[in-house]
């Protein structure tokens, strides 16, 4: 941007600031204004970073005293702008606000687990994709990077599990609130065997009653649950056996794999080998449920209870699993697992326990549709529409598991 559009675009943010009356179309400009000053301070902060890398022998100590923030803040600030440096086209994007800082960290992500020849026909790639970028959100463009990552890999994907295994690393400390902490880095055939045993035993410890020290913010519950099922499965204290892990297997009728047939997802959010995968259901149980147009099409087990009960059953969590991934409601990351499933015409509204009727809502939101006003229905694709006390309106299209 020139320096007058910047000015420009400061003076509107400082503006609405300013206006404690501001309507929601004025707000949203501002906030718009406010996201594209960021992009364009984003590539001011790499420019000037790769600049000062060239000078000095500790780059990342030199950028955290200047802009005092952690070396690992600057270690990331520093990949930021050696990216720009693969794909000059991005920076100039950027310093337009045509992108966002977010676009370029998912080009580095993407590059992370190749090999240095992969990585330059990575590069090579992505260079060619700024238009998509400047019209795509961030997860869109990683979808799209992730398929230019694995254009690159020239075998079955076994060379590169193997890399993963060989970089499986756990590192532990203590940080300065006494807090025991670690992080790890596990192939992802591991990650997804210990990511299912790990909500499994979330369920088995949690599923009637939560701890008094659960946050009430459901993203924070969900990571305090996952903690306290860490610690009680690492200990042995009381964790008994968690049960076997689900696989829901989703065969999409609507979308083709290229070969003729349907698209197969296994709701794994990771790349394994195709013939690795059945391994995965070795120690758990995979169950498989046909999905078009939004609609569950097959699914095992009773999927209609009418008034008979008020509580779903497994069959019928497991179906709507293979729709959603999420909290249905658009832009809620709350994972489906964490879900309450609410009656669209409530229960004690006459409404029936049938899948048609259930949907996937987290404990914050099924609050709002409970006490705030929050009209749901739900259309033949199980199209959402949300009616807000104030009038407005959010529609979405049938739910995608993968877009999720």
């Amino acid at each position: 941007m020139e320096i007058g559009a910047v000015i420009e675009r400061v003076q509107r943010v400082a503006a609405v600031r300013r206006d404690g009356v501001a309507d929601r179309v004025t707000i949203e400009s501002a906030l718009r204004a406010s996201a594209q000053l960021k992009a364009w301070l984003a590539a001011g902060d790499a420019e000037l970073t790769g600049r000062l890398a060239a000078q000095v022998s500790f780059p990342e100590k030199a950028i955290a005293d200047c802009t005092r923030s952690s070396l690992n803040d600057a270690a990331k600030a520093k990949e930021r702008s050696d990216t720009l440096d693969k794909v000059p086209a991005f920076a100039g994007a950027l310093d337009a606000a045509d992108v966002t800082p977010a676009h370029i960290d998912a080009i580095t992500r993407g590059g992370k687990p190749l090999t240095d020849r992969q990585r330059n026909d990575y590069y090579d790639r992505v260079a060619a994709l700024v238009d998509i970028a400047t019209s795509a959100s961030v997860e869109e463009f990683r979808r799209r990077l992730a398929f230019e990552a694995r254009a690159t890999e020239r075998d079955d994907g076994m060379a590169r599990l193997e890399r993963q295994r060989r970089n499986t690393a756990l590192r532990v400390w203590t940080d300065n609130e006494g807090m025991w902490r670690f992080d790890g880095r596990f192939d992802p055939v591991t990650g997804v065997r210990l990511d299912a045993r790990l909500e499994a035993a979330v369920q088995a410890l949690f599923a009637e009653a939560t701890p008094d020290t659960c946050p009430t913010d459901p993203i924070l519950k969900q990571r305090h649950l996952r903690a306290l099922a860490l610690g009680r499965l690492l200990s042995g204290d009381g964790a008994g056996r968690p049960g076997r892990p689900e696989y829901i297997v989703v065969v999409d009728g609507t979308q083709s794999d290229g070969a003729g047939g349907p698209v197969v997802d296994w709701g794994i959010p990771v790349e394994i080998p195709t013939r690795i995968l059945a391994e995965l259901v070795t120690d758990g149980d995979a169950y498989a449920v046909v999905v078009r147009n939004g609609v569950v099409i097959h699914a095992a087990g009773q999927l209609d209870l009418g008034r008979s009960t008020r509580l779903a059953n497994r069959a019928q969590r497991r179906a709507l699993r293979g729709l959603y991934s999420t909290c249905s409601i658009p832009g809620c990351s709350v994972h489906y697992n964490r879900c309450k499933l609410h009656h669209i015409i409530w229960w004690r509204n006459g409404g029936r326990t049938d899948l048609a009727n259930l949907l996937p809502i987290c404990a914050h939101h099924h609050t709002r549709v409970h006490d705030a006003g929050w009209n749901l229905t739900l259309g033949p694709n199980r199209e959402l529409t949300i009616r807000f006390p104030d009038g407005t309106i959010r529609n979405t299209g049938p739910p995608n598991r993968q877009a999720a």
